[in-house]
């Protein structure tokens, strides 16, 4: 087949659908171009900026004809970032798109065509996310900056305001790197791995209004430690712990594994429903509390847990959704590979003084195994909340092997969700998919679905 168009020519085309990061998506003689900031409807003018034999990627130089969905962007940058991708786009619509990009991945991939059901949005999607990390760096001058990364790059790019962070975690940020730069301290250069500060975190308790600020640094310490924590203290007098996380490896990663506590106990707690959670500088709480609390109650709900029911809860995290499902359940076991994260569900059930659950660390494919065969215990209900890589194939045949009279599969990729839902419906009837929108403006959405094995007596 004759590739129909040429790297750095201009065309003009129909944007035929949205794609599932919400790219559009266009043909020319059958051939597909995918076409960010674009909308299903629009008449546009692409430079082409990538050829592949079986598709190629445009880039938007003029909308000749405007779809009624489409919405100045509040934000400077996001067409640089790529952390909001469908800012352009009328709230209302993003959920419909959702919705159809998962309805779409049901219809390809399931013998049960099931209507995905709409997605639950927020009354307010702005300001929502708990946790903010900004990088820094230098710019060409080697001047101080503080920012996002630009879509699949490093190059750092100066925010001046974002609309989905917490606005007093932003601010909070802003004044460490005003002391950063006032005290001509420098930071790391990820050429050379010399420089000292390589990213600012600040993590909140929206309901407890607690501040936790990490330093990842490329050292041990910083200069003048006494003088840094008074300043924020005086700038910030909300603040509740700074953490110094130390990180000297040649890596993407974010964190390093040490942690110092230079003001405060190192933790912030902040309250989920009816928990209160501990939340330490390396453990993962999820960003959106708000709709958290919706996705669980929603997983809850649907799974109609009783008194007699034991439930395994793998991927189980600090053990928010372990908790959640206590109160109704005989026991729960939760499962997850992070000791850190363990030992914090620990210490959040103490926290909530309950006493029907127990938390196990290590791989859910070799505990979950180490429950059923040597001790001996068969759940009623499973729950999965697996990375976004879904669930292993030796996890799926043990839940198959069990049986558990139901399943519910919280997911933060619904292809990978229904990959594995392909898996488990010969056995189980899915009741349905809820997605529900933890990510505003972004090309992301979690979805629950849950499962009830098929013939249950």
């Amino acid at each position: 087949m004759k590739i129909p168009v040429e790297k750095n020519k201009e065309y003009i085309v129909d944007i035929i659908d949205n794609g599932f990061e919400g790219e559009g998506i266009a043909k020319i003689d059958n051939f597909t171009i995918f076409i960010p900031n674009s909308i299903k409807g629009e008449k546009v003018k692409v430079l082409i900026v990538k050829v592949l034999s079986s598709h190629a990627f445009g880039k938007v130089i003029e909308i000749i004809k405007k779809s009624n969905k489409r919405v100045e962007s509040d934000c400077k940058t996001y067409k640089r970032c790529g952390g909001c991708e469908l800012r352009h786009i009328e709230y209302k619509e993003t959920l419909k798109m959702k919705q159809n990009a998962v309805q779409s991945l049901v219809n390809k991939t399931l013998k049960n065509k099931i209507q995905v059901q709409e997605v639950l949005g927020m009354e307010n999607p702005y300001y929502y996310r708990n946790k903010v990390q900004f990088p820094v760096g230098t710019d060409k001058n080697e001047a101080l900056q503080m920012g996002v990364y630009a879509s699949r790059t490093h190059e750092i790019i100066p925010i001046e305001k974002c609309y989905i962070q917490n606005q007093k975690a932003e601010k909070l940020a802003k004044i460490v790197f005003k002391y950063w730069k006032e005290n001509n301290l420098s930071a790391y250069n990820e050429k050379t791995q010399k420089g000292l500060l390589r990213h600012i975190i600040v993590k909140v308790g929206i309901k407890t209004n607690e501040y936790m600020c990490i330093l990842v640094v490329n050292n041990e310490k910083i200069p003048n430690e006494k003088q840094f924590t008074e300043y924020i203290k005086k700038e910030f007098p909300e603040i509740t712990t700074i953490v110094m996380n130390t990180n000297k490896k040649n890596t993407n990663v974010i964190l390093g594994e040490n942690n110092r506590n230079i003001l405060g106990n190192g933790y912030i707690k902040d309250k989920l429903g009816d928990y209160t959670f501990k939340i330490s500088p390396l453990s993962f709480y999820q960003v959106n509390p708000i709709q958290a609390e919706k996705l669980y109650k929603i997983g809850v709900d649907q799974a109609k847990i009783t008194k007699n029911d034991i439930v395994f809860d793998l991927y189980c995290g600090i053990g928010t959704i372990s908790l959640f499902m206590s109160k109704y359940a005989k026991k729960v076991y939760g499962v997850e590979i992070v000791k850190e994260a363990i030992e914090a569900a620990k210490e959040n059930a103490k926290i909530n003084n309950i006493q029907n659950t127990e938390f196990l660390a290590g791989d859910v494919e070799k505990v979950l195994t180490k429950l059923l065969k040597e001790r001996n215990i068969k759940p009623d209900i499973i729950v999965v909340d697996p990375p976004r890589k879904g669930l292993d194939k030796v996890t799926i045949k043990n839940i198959l092997n069990v049986r558990p009279r139901k399943l519910v599969y919280i997911s933060c990729n619904p292809a990978t969700l229904v990959r594995d839902l392909k898996e488990l419906e010969e056995e189980y009837d899915i009741g349905g998919i809820k997605p529900v929108d933890m990510f505003p403006f972004t090309k992301h959405v979690e979805c629950c679905a849950v499962l009830e094995l098929k013939n249950c007596q």
